[in-house]
């Protein structure tokens, strides 16, 4: 536990949290909606600093990032708690259970994440680390000061992350950051508040604001019948394209978890949304169909198949140095 960041003390022993656009105002003894901001006696406490949940080797293609890297892996750790309350939550043991942690210092993971960028994994190497599995920007000074230590040690931080905050410490900690994967979770403010007890424009602000620094990527999961339109598939890529055409959408596909028994969604309706989508966006992919075409990334301009994925492994085949070995269209990738 370490007091935390981003509060102010509103009289009558009550705190207002200022991470994230819930604003807490959290009584003593009690917590935020993200059941891991604390207030004892007056000062706000980060409840989960250093306790992490979950750690391990994975695909970057798995958080997923496409163009950031393919092909590496990088090593990826969680705690729990989580700003947003899904229905669908595909987390939700971590998130909004109480799981076993371990302690575990901002210098420890450090060097744990140097040790694994040191070794081969498969015939490959990790880049650096994903801050993930439940929200990490709840999990904030944390990873604030752990990532300080590995931009430091000249590796990469990436976020995987509902991008719901508030700009000021989203500003803050982005210099420290690489890339994130951004959960646009629909793109209407009602799916948001009944489905996930949230807001959808800070959410928007959070890509917007993102994009000015690094690198992003976006994923939408379509739920069966909720947020799965045409019409809303889209505004949304409208909205995207109107930032950068070549951000990377993720369009993936709904299964039954949490409280949310509806069943999955077609693959038709994932098809139909990324050809409505591919209309705005250089690049949308599809995710949680194994075997699909719709995961590899191929020319916008001439349709050559630039990077063949099969499962998490990427082969690069169509690309000469950043641009497309065919008609020569520079790709948006970070190799």
């Amino acid at each position: 536990m370490k007091q935390a960041m981003l509060w102010e003390n509103i009289g009558n022993d009550k705190i207002r949290c200022l991470l994230c656009p819930q604003k807490c105002v959290i009584t003593e003894g009690k917590k935020g909606f993200c059941r891991v901001r604390h207030n004892n006696g007056g000062v706000l406490y980060a409840v989960n600093y250093g306790q992490v949940t979950s750690y391990g080797i994975d695909p970057i293609e798995k958080k997923p990032l496409y163009h950031f890297y393919p092909g590496s892996d990088i090593f990826s750790v969680g705690t729990f708690g989580c700003n947003l309350r899904c229905g669908f939550c595909q987390n939700w043991s971590i998130a909004h259970g109480d799981p076993d942690t371990v302690t575990i210092s901002p210098e420890q993971l450090a060097t744990a994440t140097a040790a694994a960028a040191a070794e081969e994994h498969d015939g490959h190497n990790s880049i650096g680390i994903a801050y993930t599995y439940s929200e990490p920007l709840m999990w904030y000074e944390y990873v604030y000061d752990a990532a300080k230590l590995v931009r430091a040690s000249g590796l990469k931080n990436v976020l995987v992350t509902n991008g719901f905050i508030n700009p000021e410490p989203l500003k803050e900690i982005l210099p420290f950051i690489d890339a994130l994967n951004i959960d646009v979770k629909g793109f209407s403010d009602s799916y948001y508040n009944e489905t996930c007890m949230g807001e959808l424009p800070p959410v928007l602000q959070t890509v917007e604001i993102a994009s000015a620094y690094c690198h992003v990527e976006v994923t939408t999961l379509l739920v069966n019948g909720l947020n799965d339109s045409k019409e809303e598939i889209s505004q949304l890529a409208e909205w995207l394209a109107g930032i950068n055409k070549d951000i990377p959408l993720h369009l993936s596909r709904y299964f039954p978890n949490y409280k949310m028994e509806l069943p999955p969604t077609p693959l038709y309706v994932l098809e139909e949304a990324r050809n409505e989508a591919l209309k705005k966006l250089n690049y949308v992919y599809l995710g949680n169909v194994p075997g699909s075409e719709a995961a590899s990334t191929y020319c916008p301009e001439c349709g050559t198949l630039l990077i063949d994925r099969r499962g998490y492994r990427a082969v690069e085949i169509g690309l000469e140095g950043q641009n497309c070995r065919i008609c020569g269209r520079e790709i948006m990738i970070i190799r």
